[in-house]
């Protein structure tokens, strides 16, 4: 798979906490909609209760358009676990990456393990992407800070897109093309 397993270690920062555990297999809602993990070892990140993120078989496949779309120059919107960042910086073809976070306990957490896997290859912002301000072209941007998926999440997908489109040549955001094949399913059916 393009996308690894994570191997940043576990620990906690603040109200952050990186878990690895077993899993064993049973479908799970997630957002709304069922999916089913594998049993298996997977990180996971949570806040307080609440899970962020993980690198479960599903969660890859909805990162992967970023790691294919990743070369030259990228942005990265959301740290997490690092599952993006660690795919796309093992590729020849990325040159640098930006990585705006706005949590500096998930930055703590996170960012000395890939700085000694890829050293300068990697800059760490902490910032909300919102206010971050672009001084080049990226050649892919990523972003990824939203704990759920919702339609709400599409107008500051929409937001982002349009900030970012004289600065990134591909933009790509999780869940964007999901949820706009669900308000558009929702809005079929209210019209019924």
């Amino acid at each position: 798979m393009l996308i690894p397993s994570v191997s940043v270690p576990v620990g906690q920062k603040g109200d952050w906490k990186i878990e690895r555990k077993y899993v064993e297999p049973k479908p799970w809602n997630n957002h709304g909609n069922f999916r089913h993990v594998p049993n298996g070892e997977y990180t996971f990140l949570y806040r307080g209760n609440t899970l962020v993120m993980s690198d479960t078989p599903d969660e890859k496949k909805d990162h992967l358009s970023a790691v294919i779309n990743a070369k030259g120059n990228c942005l990265i919107a959301g740290l997490g676990i690092g599952m993006v960042l660690n795919a796309i910086a093992a590729k020849h073809e990325v040159t640098h990456i930006d990585v705006v976070e706005i949590s500096e306990d998930v930055i703590e957490l996170v960012s000395e393990y890939y700085k000694g896997l890829y050293g300068d290859k990697i800059t760490f912002h902490k910032s909300s992407i919102f206010d971050f301000k672009p001084s080049i072209k990226y050649d892919m941007a990523w972003f990824d800070i939203w704990d759920n998926l919702c339609e709400d999440n599409l107008e500051e997908m929409a937001k982002l897109h349009r900030k970012f489109g004289k600065h990134a040549q591909w933009k790509g955001s999780w869940g964007r093309e999901y949820l706009k094949y669900e308000r558009q399913r929702n809005k079929n059916r209210y019209w019924r």
